[in-house]
């Protein structure tokens, strides 16, 4: 028997926006209305937006540590400023924390606050407007338009820390896509494959995510490529960090929004929501790896990934073969592969990868990504009654990880899943390497990338060991014919010499 308190997501919707006069383009918290107002209108009931209880929306990508400086960052209470918009009278007001986790992160904690009584009626949603405040900010309009403070109380869920440390920020690791080639080359090292060999293992992998984005409504780049098109480097697709050519990259610069509502079986059964709109959340889990890209145990594995993941199974009695639907997080390949490894997917598994199409082809929403793949689940769910679906979500630099696991198919017994508190305490005692931040000596490629600007290679990043004691450092490499030779030259495990400078950065310098 289904327990009264069992979460449930009744509601979705999505849209984008490509308008192309600056003039009309609308402010994120419009285009978020927009899809908020299609996510209570899927519920078909009419009164609903005057019954919530609580609108939590997902936090913009540039409303984080270091990104206070930007003209949008100016609403200073977004669920407040969305509830005005939708004529609600909310008792609850709350914000996500940082991260491409936090909508998946934001549905496993509703469905607990439903479960234990504490919320009945939620919205949530999130939108990134990031493409139309590029194009405003490079034609010289500042979007003014896009701020508000409503006032009120917002509740913020989670923390915010910084995902980088001091040593980390002055080797530019604050930047995912200087981050994530890094993983790419550890993978491939792991594989034992080589650079032309990889890329095009990388087409292979990708190229049936730009197939689902170019059948799905709210893609932003809804165009079919081939694996070669991918992996090969040309003028509209050059390298961006090595080996990543630009068709491997999320792209955040687009407009999009997405949002759900979830509520009690209860309250849906008063309300007389139709049952074929309902999708239970079968299993969650939340973990977060080691916090500093420095500190990870190694560049091809996630045991978060594995932890959440054996955790939400258990909590809905399903194994990862029982899976029909899936949309496993692809800010870059590398988290692909990494997902596809930890939650135990085989390279040439026929079911399809993504659900959207993926965060290069799709559209990356910033932090709201998941947001769109859980919406497009659900959609998915309800036209394949009874198939099992799951979502992953991924912040920062495979740091913080979410999973949920879906079906129309109820739950029985009472909702309740393990404290995330539990088995993150266990992730944060795991082993890991020493980190040098002031290294010198001999020393050798751990892995590496290059990053490159639209003149071609500008500077190389390595993490690497130490002979003396094996302690990983993070440096730069500056010398253009060290440079030439990371990417003419198999480089994982090459030797070297790393020196710290009067400048703080590490250099690292091929023998």
């Amino acid at each position: 028997m289904v327990d009264p308190r069992t979460p449930i997501l009744v509601g979705c919707g999505q849209v984008v926006q490509k308008e192309k006069d600056l003039d009309k383009v609308k402010d994120p918290a419009s285009l978020m209305a927009d899809a908020a107002k299609l996510a209570l209108a899927d519920t078909t009931i009419a009164e609903l937006t005057g019954m919530l209880d609580t609108i939590t929306c997902t936090r913009f990508v540039i409303d984080s540590p270091g990104s206070r400086e930007l003209p949008i960052n100016q609403y200073a209470n977004l669920p407040q400023t969305l509830a005005n918009k939708l004529g609600a009278t909310p008792a609850n007001t709350c914000y996500g924390p940082t991260g491409g986790n936090t909508p998946q992160l934001l549905v496993n904690y509703t469905a607990e606050k439903i479960a234990e009584g504490d919320q009945d009626i939620v919205l949530l949603a999130g939108v990134e407007c990031f493409g139309s405040m590029q194009k405003l900010l490079m034609a010289g309009k500042t979007p003014e338009s896009w701020n508000d403070d409503p006032g009120g109380t917002r509740i913020d869920i989670g923390y915010e820390k910084a995902g980088v440390t001091e040593v980390e920020n002055l080797h530019k690791l604050q930047h995912p896509v200087n981050c994530y080639p890094l993983f790419e080359n550890a993978l491939r090292g792991q594989a034992g494959r080589s650079v032309k060999d990889h890329q095009l293992f990388i087409g292979e992998l990708m190229a049936p995510f730009t197939k689902v984005a170019a059948a799905h409504p709210q893609a932003w780049f809804p165009v079919e490529r081939s694996p070669e098109e991918i992996a090969t480097p040309s003028d509209a697709n050059r390298y961006v960090g090595y080996p990543y050519t630009k068709y491997m990259n999320a792209i955040m610069a687009v407009d999009q929004a997405a949002a759900v509502v979830m509520m009690s079986v209860e309250k849906a059964r008063e309300l007389g929501v139709p049952e074929n709109k309902w999708v239970y959340l079968h299993g969650s889990g939340d973990a977060n790896d080691h916090w500093f890209l420095t500190e990870r145990q190694n560049f091809h594995s996630s045991p978060a990934i594995r932890t959440m993941g054996q955790k939400a199974f258990a909590q809905a009695g399903w194994s990862i073969d029982e899976i029909d639907i899936m949309d496993l997080y692809s800010c870059f390949p590398s988290a692909v592969q990494i997902g596809m490894k930890e939650l135990g997917i085989k390279v040439g598994d026929p079911r399809s990868l993504t659900v959207t199409g993926g965060l290069p082809y799709f559209g990356g929403a910033g932090n709201n990504y998941v947001m769109h793949s859980i919406a497009t689940m659900v959609e998915k769910l309800r036209d394949n009654p009874g198939k099992k679906g799951m979502c992953t979500s991924n912040g920062y630099y495979v740091t913080k990880h979410g999973i949920g696991l879906y079906s129309t198919t109820p739950t029985e017994g009472s909702w309740k899943r393990e404290n995330p508190a539990n088995y993150q305490a266990e992730l944060d005692a795991m082993d890991h390497p020493r980190v040098e931040e002031k290294p010198n000596g001999a020393a050798k490629i751990e892995t590496f990338t290059v990053m490159h600007g639209r003149n071609g290679p500008e500077f190389g990043i390595v993490m690497g060991r130490l002979d003396t004691d094996d302690a990983r450092f993070v440096s730069h490499v500056t010398a253009d014919v060290d440079i030439q030779s990371l990417l003419n030259q198999e480089s994982l495990g090459r030797p070297g010499t790393v020196e710290n400078t009067d400048t703080g950065l590490n250099v690292f310098t091929l023998s």
